[in-house]
């Protein structure tokens, strides 16, 4: 049910008979699977999870201390819905899309008290609409019909709701309106405004899925060169605690070249949301130069939150980016994590004394992640244009091991994983990607937009680094027994070579004003110019050049510091040169 529909509007009353935590039973609710309710005397929400007789299972979205039995229940009977509107970006929100702001004026304090409400969207705000169909015009659902300029970045397209029959317009306004006035009437009476509710367990109707063409570009070297996300796909990023998870999802969200980016903290710590908070208004959107808050919105449901909220903080996400997705824009939302989710869904679960599967998880875990991971991807819209959803989610392995069901269930249903190394972060290595154990599957259907965007050699130089990256995984082995000087020369120069792949390519300063972000054409001139120290030592080897003269050169340090360079392209041009003119001189 949408926060905006007041709490009177409830129907009959039911009983409290028992509380268990976040999970309560009452009797005598006239109710159905899903109904939003009000529970107890303060009106806490929650949602109807089992029906069995006269005995219905609530979960409580609020903290449910000194509620007690014999307390009233009121059903509204509506599920839980988002309130979808002109309004949600530049916004913070809880799990179940309570403004934090509002929130925090209502009661005075930063600390949240329970059956406190808002509605997700300000319906009293008026907004300049623009008309884009004039009368007679005919209208279906997924149409746009007017325009409103949501911030600074973004416009937001007012649309006929998919559930409306559609028709001709009879009357259309020009000028501010709050959400909650007509702004269109069809002659059938439907009568169209900027507030729209949506379910959000329902996905919202799209055209046919398509195969996604266009790759996300994160200005992340090691994931656009090596391990590519395309915009509709979908993306794990699992790893132990301190691997950098956090980070490297708020990077995904500071620079990926979405139009629209959600920021889920399910259950994660709240420093890391405050910090998240406290930046984003002051980054520039590198495809616009606004603040990056004019293209995001954030959904905060911490660690010490109510658990229950937290299993539903993932739908109002994935809600949202559709919502934005049927204007045509492509949408990234990044979950973090999807653990905390799947946890909260074993404490309710084992509250309902449901029975358990791997490691306490529930039966369902599996179909749990496959519904969400699958309302993203690239659609044809139903008012023929396109839009995309990218699901970005961390998942966070008790002590690392990719084994346990959470991280096995999500491998089965994404296409690219990112898998994080604590060794490489003990190492100081970021983002701690392991080359060696990650992959993507978009790879083959996205190289035809590297090769005719940046270059067209993109995917021979690519799997030249990863058969680098391949051989020196292999020579570490021989290393370790008998040490790098036992090597014959050329294996040592491939472990110099790949050295470098690793310190001056796929490691990235993300608090480097320059290192930070990497366009697409900077990631290949980088790699290209270890690849140019490659061919002319090799050259020199083979022409008798002993490897340490090769090592020595003095232009070769130089490509580490090729990500920090501000002027990178001349940076790039001169250490080129340097290269072979001073590897050309040794023989």
């Amino acid at each position: 049910m949408s926060q905006a529909e007041d709490i009177e509007s409830v129907d009959e009353d039911g009983v409290i008979e028992s509380v268990s935590g976040p999970v309560v039973t009452a009797t005598d609710l006239d109710a159905r699977m899903n109904d939003v309710v009000y529970v107890g005397d303060e009106g806490l929400m929650g949602e109807v999870i089992e029906i069995e007789g006269n005995l219905t299972t609530i979960q409580v979205y609020e903290e449910t201390s000194g509620v007690g039995p014999g307390e009233p229940v009121q059903n509204t009977g509506e599920p839980l819905s988002v309130d979808l509107g002109p309004g949600m970006l530049d916004s913070i929100y809880d799990g179940v899309q309570r403004p934090l702001d509002v929130l925090e004026e209502k009661m005075g304090t930063a600390f949240l008290d329970r059956g406190v409400d808002a509605p997700g969207i300000d319906l009293e705000k008026e907004w300049e609409f623009t008309p884009e169909v004039e009368e007679g015009d005919a209208v279906e659902p997924g149409d746009v019909v007017g325009v409103v300029e949501e911030t600074v970045t973004i416009d937001h397209k007012v649309m006929v709701p998919p559930d409306y029959e559609g028709g001709d317009v009879t009357a259309i306004e020009h000028g501010e309106f709050n959400v909650e006035e007509t702004v269109v009437e069809l002659d059938n009476g439907e009568e169209i405004q900027m507030h729209q509710e949506w379910p959000v367990r329902e996905a919202r109707p799209a055209g046919d899925k398509e195969t996604p063409t266009e790759p996300l570009v994160t200005g992340q070297r090691v994931q656009d060169g090596l391990f590519p996300l395309a915009k509709g796909g979908t993306a794990a990023i699992p790893g132990p605690f301190g691997s950098g998870k956090t980070v490297t999802q708020q990077q995904l969200a500071k620079w990926s070249d979405a139009d629209i980016v959600v920021y889920i903290g399910c259950g994660e710590r709240g420093n890391e949301m405050t910090e998240v908070i406290e930046d984003f208004p002051e980054l520039p959107d590198p495809q616009t130069g606004n603040p990056l808050m004019a293209r995001t919105c954030l959904i905060a449901n911490t660690s010490n939150m109510p658990v229950a909220a937290r299993e539903s903080c993932i739908y109002t996400g994935i809600t949202i980016a559709e919502y934005y997705r049927d204007m045509g824009y492509d949408v990234a939302l990044m979950a973090d994590s999807t653990s905390r989710w799947a946890e909260a869904m074993r404490e309710i679960s084992s509250r309902l004394e449901e029975m358990p599967g791997e490691e306490g998880y529930p039966a369902y875990l599996a179909a749990a992640l496959s519904e969400f991971y699958e309302r993203a991807g690239k659609f044809q819209l139903m008012n023929g244009g396109e839009g995309s959803i990218s699901v970005v989610g961390a998942v966070s392995p008790p002590g690392g091991d990719f084994s346990e069901p959470v991280t096995q269930n999500t491998l089965r249903i994404v296409k690219t994983f990112w898998a994080l190394d604590a060794d490489l972060a003990e190492r100081r290595h970021f983002p701690s990607i392991n080359w060696n154990e990650s992959y993507s599957l978009y790879k083959d259907q996205l190289d035809p937009w590297w090769e005719s965007n940046v270059a067209g050699d993109w995917a021979d130089t690519r799997q030249w680094a990863v058969d680098i990256l391949d051989e020196e995984d292999e020579l570490q082995e021989i290393v370790q027994l008998v040490g790098k000087d036992a090597l014959p020369e050329d294996q040592q120069l491939t472990m110099e070579i790949a050295r470098y792949i690793r310190e001056a390519w796929l490691q990235q300063n993300a608090l480097h004003d320059v290192d930070t972000y990497c366009e697409p054409e900077k990631t290949y001139r980088m790699l290209g110019a270890i690849k140019t120290f490659n061919d002319e030592a090799f050259d020199a080897l083979d022409a008798g050049v002993p490897v340490e003269e090769i090592q020595d050169v003095d232009a070769a340090p130089q490509l580490n510091r090729m990500g920090t360079a501000e002027e990178w392209e001349e940076f790039i041009d001169e250490i080129e040169n340097d290269l072979k003119e001073q590897l050309r001189a040794l023989y």
